[in-house]
């Protein structure tokens, strides 16, 4: 195996034997092997007009895509069963050809792997042509939410399409795969614009909502991941039962949503981000529910009681088949519950570009006044690295007439703190998930808008933790947007070669996070 899809992997440009994220070589070598399936069948649906491609082709890409994302399926027998229905979608007299056994498949695993790539064509290219995917991947998560709930758009299933062909034809033109790139980013503004529709259209718009964390006396079920449909389906089919609904890592901005906290029995939120899980669910006294991405390697000490759904997958995990959560209600009243309770303070969410668009005057009248002098916008994919402390550092350090947005899983890094407020409104203005990313650029395109500049005019700073690839999607909508001078860190992708770095540093002025003391002196004189 080679991997170097996420931010954290091993350092020297990959992981080779196991993956940092518990990721076993062979999952690593068949998810290549799915890659190659999907770009496969791309090439062959782009040679066909789009009214004649099979029913499901679009649903099937990005479910390859979405699987292969950090942190989503560890199991081999699933994503073997994805490259078989892939295959025979490409060709149905011929469902194996990614090979019949696994022994085949391992072996042309590794013809396309990246070891293989870059001797073919080197690190420039490579690196250039996974940008591309890794970006395709992020998007393909997105798209895959806004699906479940209905909605769709023929022009993201159309690019998805035509970057997948062109991977699968070698494209190794720098100038062609950058603009490829881009327009990536281009597509991932209308798949973000999409998903904000499906969210809003279906739970209404987010509003300013105070959030329990920490829980109350009862039978409990935790939800962690991202999908809000699971999290409905769960409260639908809990509602009544006296069995409380606990929010985990980046579910919980779901109680911003009008028709999900409507439930009384969504009670609270429960621990971190992510990379906590070990540890704080081994304490949570009841099942786990894990939607999409972001499942660690179970401990022993709840492993019988987590469960996952859609195309998450760990090899001895029990699954859940479409969205009867029976299993989870049994689980919940055969655990003790919580018998206390607890309250670490309420945290404010629901401020999506609804609820900020809406005090938008009170936002102006307060930088026209010098009362509110910047924005500095800390948010993205939050990890384990010790230097990620930067982020809380920054955050922090701020002046009182700076406010602070944040989204993503990035937010636990700067949750927690009483920053205040500004012309009366909070200081720290969380905007969402990393689903929620169109906020943040509809807010920033509305204050353009509103005081006649650029993005780039505006009082605004962007310092921006990744660690999976919705974020690399999410950093091409912005380089497509125009915006520079991006702030990235803890530290840069390992398939961003130096002189493809000096590209988005000339054009863009990306730059890598320096000291808190060094990009503070930046910020206050730019």
């Amino acid at each position: 195996m080679l991997c170097y899809q996420c931010e954290q992997t091993t350092p020297g440009g990959g992981c080779s034997d196991i993956g940092v994220c518990g990721k076993e070589p062979d999952v690593a070598d068949l998810q290549d092997l799915l890659i190659d399936a999907a770009q496969r069948l791309a090439r062959s649906l782009s040679t066909v007009p789009a009214e004649q491609r099979p029913q499901g082709a679009s649903a099937q890409l990005e479910n390859a895509l979405f699987t292969t994302v950090t942190n989503v399926n560890f199991d081999a027998e699933s994503i073997e069963a994805l490259i078989v229905a892939v295959d025979t979608m490409t060709d149905p007299a011929n469902p194996e050809a990614s090979g019949a056994s696994r022994e085949e498949r391992l072996t042309n695993a590794y013809k396309v792997g990246i070891s293989a790539r870059r001797a073919r064509q080197g690190e420039n290219v490579t690196g250039l042509q996974d940008l591309l995917l890794f970006g395709l991947k992020g998007m393909a998560a997105y798209a895959h939410h806004a699906r479940r709930l209905g909605r769709t758009d023929p022009v993201v299933d159309a690019f998805m399409i035509e970057a997948l062909a062109k991977l699968a034809e070698g494209l190794s033109d720098p100038d062609a795969l950058i603009a490829l790139n881009l327009k990536c980013g281009e597509v991932t503004v209308a798949v973000l614009a999409l998903l904000d529709g499906a969210n809003t259209g279906s739970y209404g718009h987010p509003v300013p909502t105070a959030v329990r964390m920490g829980h109350v006396p009862g039978k409990a079920i935790l939800v962690s991941g991202h999908d809000l449909k699971d999290l409905k389906a769960l409260l639908e089919q809990t509602e009544g039962t006296g069995i409380n609904i606990y929010t985990h890592g980046e579910m919980l901005p779901a109680h911003g949503y009008p028709e999900l906290n409507k439930y009384p029995h969504l009670a609270g939120h429960y621990g971190g981000a992510w990379m906590r899980q070990r540890r704080e669910f081994e304490n949570f006294p009841g099942p786990i529910l894990m939607t999409t991405n972001c499942i660690q390697r179970p401990a022993p000490t709840y492993e019988d009681r987590i469960y996952t759904c859609g195309l998450v997958a760990f090899p001895f995990v029990k699954h859940v088949e479409g969205s009867d959560f029976s299993a989870l209600l049994e689980a919940a009243k055969a655990t003790p519950g919580f018998t206390d309770e607890t309250n670490a303070g309420d945290h404010l969410v629901g401020f999506g570009h609804n609820a900020v668009l809406s005090v938008a005057d009170t936002i102006i009248d307060a930088v026209k006044s010098g009362a509110l002098k910047k924005f500095v916008l800390i948010g993205g994919c939050d990890g384990v690295k010790f230097d990620r402390s930067y982020y809380t550092d920054l955050a922090t350090s701020l002046p009182q007439d700076w406010a602070i947005l944040t989204l993503g899983c990035g937010k636990f890094r700067v949750i927690g703190h009483d920053y205040g407020n500004i012309g009366g409104l909070p200081r720290l203005l969380d905007m969402g998930q990393c689903n929620d990313a169109f906020s943040a650029v509809k807010v920033a395109m509305a204050l353009a808008d509103a005081f006649e500049c650029s993005i780039n005019d505006l009082p605004l700073h962007l310092v921006l933790s990744w660690y999976e690839q919705k974020a690399i999607c999410i950093l091409l909508a912005l380089l497509h947007l125009g915006v520079k001078n991006i702030r990235i860190g803890p530290s840069l992708p390992a398939f961003i070669t130096p002189s493809v770095l000096q590209v988005l540093v000339d054009t863009f002025n990306v730059m890598p996070i320096d000291t808190v003391e060094n990009d503070l002196k930046a910020m206050q004189a730019a």
